[in-house]
């Protein structure tokens, strides 16, 4: 086969042909320094790869004036990252790429990041699996209609509240992903129930509204349904603000909450700091931590994760780590290889869930 410019990344012939683009399998990693170089490329007009969290948006270089545009993009060790193509104002998922998370986005991962067990590989246009049960909750605290789903994993179990729900069911197939870990014995059987944010600034902050109604209003829905599950080890997982959320409902309803499963908690969050120039350059620990410091969390399970890329992030969520195990709780810690991202999150979700269930 000819060579080309793209030849160590093991594509030959001539750029810009339908076999050059049938042989295009997604993003291609070779090594570079202590970490990797991955090639980008899109067929069509001029665009540019925009991540999720971990970069700034890199600008797509034309082959020679035919269709393919490219960027070799620089990328650490141990990375695993949600990309889009935007062409204009119009986003993209990667055509070439097998690994979607929704309609307009897709995954990248180098090498050398961990596999993602139970996790599948879905397409860009695939739609996910939708638990047909469901409760309609017409929240008289939180305000507003929402769907929570319902799924039975396994013949049911624990009710595990997902955060962020609507993210688990669209974008990320978290359905498959606890079927198959209670399928293959890593987990025991669990409820899922997706719990969709209408406003998540102001229902996953360090405010009681929401644990209150999930209490008040949601457990009773969810006792109604007729879907088998034990309302008295109630579960919380929650990403980033969800991750706050989660552990400040632990916090202050210990009735309520058994467990929680964090990645990425915001830790950072003040009052003040949402709006503020460096939301993350404040006090370490924020809010979390002045709550945490008289608390008492015996008989609390705690798993948390961040990414290892979230390098702001990194300070706030080990002093609050720290402040959970010396409040008597029971803490697992781990960093991901990721950013602030749902495709690093993921990993973490199913394999922490079933450490605080079990």
């Amino acid at each position: 086969m000819a060579d080309n410019a793209f030849t160590e990344y093991g594509l030959h012939g001539e750029v810009g042909t339908d076999a050059f683009w049938a042989a295009v399998p997604g993003p291609l990693s070779v090594p570079a320094g202590d970490g990797w170089r991955t090639l980008f490329l899109w067929r069509g007009a001029e665009a540019r790869v925009v991540f999720e969290s971990w970069s700034e948006p890199v600008a797509l270089t034309r082959w020679a004036g035919t269709d393919c545009w490219y960027a070799e993009v620089p990328m650490p060790e141990r990375l695993r990252v949600t990309y889009q193509f935007m062409v204009g104002e119009d986003a993209h998922a990667d055509p070439f790429n097998p690994a979607g998370a929704g309609g307009d986005r897709s995954v990248a991962a180098t090498p050398d990041a961990p596999a993602q067990p139970h996790w599948p590989a879905v397409g860009a246009d695939a739609v996910l699996p939708v638990p047909s049960a469901r409760v309609r909750w017409a929240s008289a605290r939180l305000g507003g209609r929402r769907t929570v789903r319902l799924h039975p994993v396994g013949g049911g179990g624990p009710l595990v509240l997902l955060l962020d729900g609507d993210d688990w069911l669209y974008l990320h197939p978290a359905t498959t992903a606890f079927d198959s870990a209670v399928a293959a014995g890593e987990l025991p059987p669990v409820t899922l129930a997706f719990l969709p944010a209408k406003d998540r600034e102001a229902e996953y902050t360090c405010r009681p509204e929401l644990w209150e109604a999930v209490r008040d209003e949601l457990l009773p829905l969810v006792a109604e349904s007729g879907v088998p599950a034990d309302l008295s080890r109630l579960v919380v997982a929650g990403q980033s603000l969800g991750g706050l959320s989660a552990l400040y409902g632990a916090l202050e309803f210990p009735e309520l909450i058994a467990g929680v499963a964090c990645q990425s908690g915001s830790f950072w969050w003040t009052p003040e700091a949402i709006g503020s120039a460096d939301p993350l350059g404040g006090a370490v620990g924020g809010s979390m931590a002045d709550l945490l410091r008289d608390a008492e969390l015996g008989g609390l399970r705690v798993a948390f994760d961040v990414g290892e890329h979230e390098r702001e992030m990194l300070p706030h969520c080990a002093l609050v780590e720290e402040l959970v195990r010396g409040a008597g709780a029971e803490v697992r810690v781990s960093r991901g290889a990721a950013g602030h991202d749902r495709a690093g999150w993921r990993g973490a979700l199913v394999r922490d869930v079933g450490w605080v269930v079990g």
